[in-house]
């Protein structure tokens, strides 16, 4: 590991830290970020965010997109473009589990995404991704935080994009609940070919 690479894993734990110590959400203050070693490769080919952690997954295994059906959804997607884990960092637009009254898994709401806009962009600053993927309407609004853009997931999935001077590809969360009535996974897998697309452009970039 050369000294950039120890400058940006030192920064990052720091930033992970704060996260895990953050309180600032009254309904999630018994909640802890998802933000570690275990969000994956601090130089990844993709970088991918998604809404939250969820009850069953992340939120319980402390790693994005593990231990529920969602988690099972995206590794199929990733080895339908023969992508690896260990090539990819995911992180949450909202890095706490939130959960309604009943503990149900709940969408965040606009002041929660608000604040935790802090941690995705410093987050996106640090790692320098060449390559972003949104999983979900809710990750792809949250850039606008960022880099104001006007790309909607309806008309915009599957397709690569320029956003603050990197590749961005919007997809569909690979939830159960949106396979089952809003993008199937033969449509998700088709849209998925765009991250292989994007990788290709981004090492073509190198060049």
């Amino acid at each position: 590991m050369d000294k950039t690479q120890d400058y940006k894993l030192e920064e990052f734990l720091k930033l992970a830290e704060k996260a895990r110590n953050c309180r600032i959400c009254e309904a999630m203050c018994d909640k802890t970020a998802v933000l570690s070693e275990l969000n994956g490769n601090l130089e990844p080919k993709v970088f991918f965010i998604a809404e939250a952690p969820g009850r069953q997954g992340a939120d319980r295994t402390r790693k994005p997109f593990s231990g529920d059906k969602s988690g099972a959804n995206f590794q199929v997607l990733l080895d339908s473009i023969n992508l690896q884990r260990e090539e990819i960092f995911i992180t949450n637009t909202v890095l706490c589990s939130p959960r309604s009254e009943t503990g149900a898994n709940r969408k965040p709401s606009k002041k929660e995404i608000k604040n935790c806009a802090e941690f995705l962009e410093k987050t996106i600053y640090l790692i320098n991704p060449k390559i972003i993927a949104t999983l979900g309407s809710v990750a792809l609004e949250a850039l606008k935080t960022i880099e104001y853009h006007q790309i909607i997931l309806k008309s915009g999935a599957g397709n690569i994009f320029r956003w603050n001077g990197l590749f961005l590809v919007p997809l569909y969360h690979p939830s159960p609940q949106v396979v089952a009535s809003h993008r199937r996974m033969p449509e998700q897998l088709e849209d998925f070919k765009a991250v292989a697309e994007a990788i290709e452009k981004s090492f073509e970039s190198r060049l």
